[in-house]
């Protein structure tokens, strides 16, 4: 009878239990800041995708691409901000294109987005077990397989997965503060022991026009990814009104300007002249030989710890992510219903935490069995694979407001509902196409390898599964179709069922 109350557009008694729904009012702006930063991991990208910007694209002004991408990220968030104010949803990218281009887009959205994230934090396991069991051979003299560590950090992200909401933000922020500090001491070193140079030359328009500038833009858009993660946490939020827009434009400028500020610190510290071929030479190590050269071997082995503890940060933000979208879309039908039960006591999604767990250590083991290296494959492939799924739901969900707002303006200004999502929206088409052009570069392939057209493909994959499903539940299940993308108040009465 629910199912057909909710069809026919008459309401449904609010009767779910407590143990329905996720923590209200745990977290405000700070501990989402926490999240979305967390999960670009500052130290992960000075050790990993700033000498890898250099290296493959011979970019000196990344520096500059990293401030160009933070105001176009900043227009979407403006229309990000105006779509939160008005949809408090767990399901976030899910619901925004659900209320804004339909229920069977929405779905689309929806697997888009579960692979993407679950892409993305299972991939970070291949970095963390190399980076973890090389910690460990240098401190301890023992020799440890990179998937041992990762299983036991599996196992403590479930433990922390499944309490609540402020628990893993203190976690988060521990974490977090510790690498950006090891960051800042790195930036601070490169600028007082600079090499005599022009070291604003990095900031110029030729720094910025010689090398393959639209691979320097995908390398630079892979580590804001997690940015747009606020919405996610808006149910558990003091005030979703205010909460996920604040903490988005903050973290958008907190990554773009400290980013940028690394970026050049690390060129000044190499010699912008000598930036590339350095980083060619070092790779992921430059951070450290260029942070010894100043301050002492000490620096190496600290920031090596600190490297570890990042990737876990990011692990865990990424799997908090992973753990909602599957209970949104579980407490509104759309997969198992199940999955949309939180825990009675933590308020946690446990059951969508338990899934992605499940989900995470599946594939590491394979993995593990194969014999692949965990940073060329697991890492590279699942990384990338996740950060181009999400560039295609940002274009997508910039569409989304748009066309939500079109129908009614609910009192949001022209720039926020209509201008700026526009306009953030083209930038981004752009930004998607060079990511696909250039994904060869992004995976350090040949141009002609599989790899490069078979990995994008699973995006637009997933996505034409996701658009066949909506238009079955369409036909099948006219309930369930009712609720989707509506949010805790449509799914209450089926999950009492």
């Amino acid at each position: 009878m629910a199912d057909e109350a909710i069809a026919a557009g008459r309401s449904v008694p609010a009767t779910t239990p407590a143990k329905h729904e996720l923590s209200r009012r745990r977290i405000g702006v700070v501990h989402i800041v926490f999240f979305v930063v967390a999960a670009s991991s500052p130290l992960t990208v000075a050790a990993g995708g700033l000498p890898l910007s250099y290296a493959t694209t011979g970019v000196v002004g990344i520096p500059v691409i990293y401030l160009i991408l933070a105001t176009v990220l900043a227009l979407f968030s403006a229309g990000y901000a105006a779509m939160s104010r008005h949809i408090s949803n767990a399901g976030a990218f899910y619901a925004y294109v659900a209320q804004g281009l339909g229920r069977i887009p929405g779905v689309g959205a929806s697997f888009v987005a579960i692979m993407a994230y679950n892409a993305m934090q299972t991939g970070l396991y291949g970095l963390f077990g190399f980076a973890a069991a090389g910690v460990i051979t240098a401190e301890l003299g023992v020799d440890v397989p990179w998937w041992a560590v990762s299983f036991a950090a599996i196992l403590l992200i479930a433990f922390l997965g499944y309490r609540r909401i402020d628990l893993n933000a203190r976690v988060l922020a521990v974490l977090l503060i510790c690498e950006s500090i090891i960051v800042l001491v790195f930036d601070v070193s490169q600028i007082a022991s600079a090499p005599a140079g022009p070291a604003m030359d990095a900031l110029s328009w030729s720094a910025l026009t010689t090398g393959a500038v639209g691979a320097g833009f995908c390398w630079v858009m892979a580590s804001f990814m997690g940015f747009e993660s606020g919405a996610i946490y808006s149910e558990e939020c003091r005030d979703p009104r205010r909460t996920v827009g604040r903490a988005t434009y903050i973290a958008v400028g907190v990554i773009g300007v400290f980013y940028a500020f690394t970026a050049w610190a690390m060129g000044i510290g190499a010699g912008v002249d000598r930036v590339v071929d350095q980083a060619g030479e070092h790779g992921p190590d430059l951070l450290f030989v260029l942070g010894s050269g100043t301050m002492g071997p000490t620096f190496g082995r600290i920031g090596a710890i600190f490297l570890v503890t990042a990737v876990f940060a990011a692990l865990l933000s990424f799997h908090n992510a992973v753990a909602r979208y599957f209970y949104s879309l579980g407490r509104e039908g759309v997969l198992p219903r199940g999955l949309g039960r939180a825990h009675p006591r933590h308020g946690s999604p446990h059951v969508g935490s338990a899934t992605q767990t499940v989900i995470a250590a599946a594939v590491v083991l394979v993995f593990a069995v194969i014999g692949d290296d965990p940073t060329e494959t697991l890492f590279n492939w699942f990384t990338n694979l996740g950060a181009l799924g999400v560039i295609l739901l940002l274009v997508i969900t910039s569409i989304s407001v748009v066309g939500f707002f079109s129908r009614d303006p609910r009192g949001e200004d022209r720039w926020s509902r209509m201008v700026a999502p526009a306009l953030a929206g083209a930038a981004l088409t752009v930004i998607l196409v060079l990511a696909i052009i250039n994904f060869h570069a992004l995976l350090g392939t040949p141009p002609d390898s599989v790899l490069n057209w078979l990995i994008p493909s699973l995006v637009v994959i997933a996505g034409i599964i996701g658009l066949g499903y909506g238009r079955w539940i369409k036909a099948n299940r006219p309930g369930t179709y009712a609720r989707i993308g509506q949010g805790a108040g449509a799914a209450q009465e089926a999950l009492d069922r």
